[in-house]
């Protein structure tokens, strides 16, 4: 017989076992947990037309190795309602929470309305979670005007703070485009430095060391899911979510560690990286880890208006060439048979694209597609990003050959820690423009930063295609329509101190059928 403790029979069990069976339910319920079991909040993701994934995870102890759970299943109400104050409840159920997963829960939602706000939480006795909200789609091919969303990512929790989370749930977005670095893998930095080598202000401290087992990852993702505004920008609308290298460690591509662990050693790492991630995110059952890794790439419609395209830039790449890092291009970029996407997502991708479904077509993935060339001095030969699709240049231009023509494609990236904005042009950046390019800043992730990192103009002389960057912490807000698309490039101040406030550092927008920037 399972080991399953409903409510009835935990509560049940815990009051028989120390004389409270003649207390009353309300006493009952509320010894269930020696603490608030919901401290890790709420989120939504993957919003479809019929419903959206909702995430808890129970953990009353966030400095127990188990969350301060017992071994055992536990069940847990949830509920979804079609107004704030949830009086009017359209869908509910019991989910159940496993430690083998963390006491993690994944309720995937459906038999909504499409295009409607929602809201959800969940119980246990008396113990309620706070509210979350989230929008469902429009459904595929219904007339849309105007959609606003976000892209967000790059949130090393020692290098600041989450201020720009809180503004960015206050700007009310449909959805959130999440590109990757939830978290970071390294051991804590009681030294801070920047880019240029000198200190930075300390602002707080990963716990323990660098990750390595399922326990290490969950203590990290424990640790940064505590963030109050990070849990508000999750409660304020759904996500969709993909890792990047972070996750599992800097630059890992398929099996290959840059570290220089063996692959089998490396594949159990990842492993445990991959459960965690699943564990601690909005994710459907088709994301489920395995023995080959995770179900990252997939699909969304919104309406006729918006065909999104979510990318998978790690598991099926080749090694980075010239050794990784920022380095002068050798032999090994033009290598015919490298590989970023993989053959089988490649040719998904180009089914999609060849379907026509949406006005635009975003392709939301993690690592920049444009070849910038990233010399700030006298270097003779051009210098690139060996992690980037800048390194990659026959996938880079297979990639490209498939935008063209549509003049709809909006790429979204993120991973470089500044605002990158610019034209896709073919022939590593030589040839006709056939898309643009939006790269998001960091959350965190590089500390305070400046308007404008040193040497920022000898960067854009030598990429004609660039139109605009910056060094500001924030997140991308998009506003698109069937005519235009328009990105803000929303910053705060600084990350070092709470509270900062925010600003649009740049407006640029895109009109339909003409892979060009306007910048404002």
């Amino acid at each position: 017989m399972p080991n399953i403790l409903s409510r009835r029979a935990l509560l049940g069990g815990l009051a028989a076992g120390s004389g409270w069976l003649a207390a009353p339910s309300i006493l009952r319920a509320q010894q269930l947990f020696a603490a608030y079991p919901f401290r890790l909040g709420v989120a939504a993701g993957d919003p479809a037309a019929d419903g959206f994934v909702i995430w808890t995870r129970l953990c009353p102890d966030p400095q127990d190795s188990h969350g301060g759970m017992p071994m055992a299943v536990v069940d847990v109400d949830w509920e979804v309602a079609s107004d704030i104050a949830m009086k009017t409840i359209v869908a509910k159920g019991t989910a159940t929470a496993r430690p083998e997963l963390a006491h993690s829960v994944h309720v995937e939602v459906a038999g909504l309305q499409p295009a409607r706000p929602y809201w959800y939480r969940f119980r246990i006795g008396r113990e309620r979670s706070m509210r979350g909200k989230a929008m469902t789609l429009p459904a595929a091919g219904a007339s849309v005007d105007q959609l606003r969303f976000a892209v967000a990512g790059c949130q090393n929790f020692e290098d600041g703070w989450y201020t720009a989370y809180r503004h960015l749930a206050n700007d009310d977005p449909a959805f959130v485009f999440h590109y990757g670095d939830y978290i970071y893998e390294g051991r804590s930095s009681p030294v801070p430095f920047g880019y240029d080598g000198l200190p930075r202000p300390f602002v707080r401290a990963h716990e323990g060391q660098m990750l390595y087992s399922l326990d290490d990852y969950r203590r990290r993702y424990t640790q940064i899911k505590l963030d109050p505004d990070l849990q508000a920008a999750h409660a304020a609308a759904a996500w969709f979510v993909t890792p990047d290298d972070h996750e599992i460690e800097n630059n890992w591509v398929t099996l290959i560690d840059q570290g220089g662990d063996p692959q089998e050693i490396f594949a159990l790492r990842r492993a445990a990286a991959f459960q965690a991630y699943y564990e601690h995110m909005p994710l459907r059952k088709s994301s489920f880890p395995g023995a080959n890794g995770m179900q990252i790439y997939r699909r969304a419609l919104y309406g006729n208006l918006v065909d999104l395209h979510f990318l998978d830039t790690r598991q099926f790449r080749s090694d980075q060439p010239c050794d990784d890092g920022f380095k002068t291009i050798c032999p090994g970029v033009s290598d015919p048979k490298a590989q970023v996407l993989g053959e089988v997502q490649e040719a998904w991708l180009d089914r999609n694209l060849r379907q026509k479904a949406g006005r635009w077509n975003a392709i939301a993935q993690q690592i920049m597609v444009m070849p910038l060339d990233r010399r700030t001095g006298d270097e003779p030969d051009a210098i690139r990003n060996m992690d980037s699709w800048g390194a990659y240049d026959a996938p880079r231009e297979r990639l490209l050959s498939r935008f063209k023509g549509l003049n709809n494609v909006v790429v979204l990236t993120g991973d470089e820690h500044q605002n990158f904005a610019g034209e896709l042009r073919q022939k590593q950046g030589a040839g006709d423009a056939v898309a643009v390019e939006f790269v998001s800043t960091s959350i965190s992730s590089g500390g305070d930063g400046a308007d404008k990192r040193e040497n920022t103009d000898r960067i854009i002389a030598r990429n004609p295609f660039l139109k605009y960057t910056g060094d500001r912490r924030g997140y991308l807000l998009c506003d698109v329509s069937p005519a235009t698309w328009q990105s803000q490039c929303r910053v705060v101040p600084m990350v070092s101190e709470k509270g900062a406030p925010v600003s649009t550092a740049a407006t640029i927008t895109v009109e339909h059928g003409k892979p060009a920037l306007n910048i404002a």
